[in-house]
């Protein structure tokens, strides 16, 4: 059974960094055409793309975290990371990670939620003022 769960969220203040992990059971993250992301949803907002990893390493991130996080990948503990610093009030949110592999995503895609079919239960993250 394919599976991917995360942790690592918590509550910290502004300014402040958390590490989310994502492992995957029953799929190999260095799959070729693996691509993973994770993604983020606000109460009250739609799901999106935070930052992803595709299949050739390449990295993709939000406009609104660049330079703040950073995705990462473990291939022989099958897990993907994301390092958040300097974090703000509105990255307040439930945090998923995600996989699909079999197509090839370009920059849009890699964050775009309709390209990912295999889905972990989420971590929240909440960023206090």
């Amino acid at each position: 059974q394919v599976q991917l769960v995360e942790s690592g969220g918590g509550s910290v203040q502004a300014g402040g960094s958390l590490r989310l992990s994502c492992t995957a059971f029953g799929l190999s993250v260095s799959n070729y055409y693996m691509d993973m992301g994770w993604f983020r949803q606000a109460p009250g907002k739609e799901r999106e793309g935070v930052a992803a990893i595709r299949s050739d390493d390449n990295t993709i991130y939000a406009d609104s975290v660049k330079g703040r996080f950073t995705i990462s990948k473990d291939n022989a503990k099958a897990t993907l990371y994301l390092q958040m610093n300097s974090l703000k009030p509105e990255d307040a949110a439930m945090y998923y990670c995600a996989a699909d592999w079999g197509r090839f995503k370009n920059s849009i895609q890699a964050l775009a939620v309709q390209q990912y079919h295999i889905w972990g239960q989420g971590t929240q993250v909440t960023v206090s003022s």
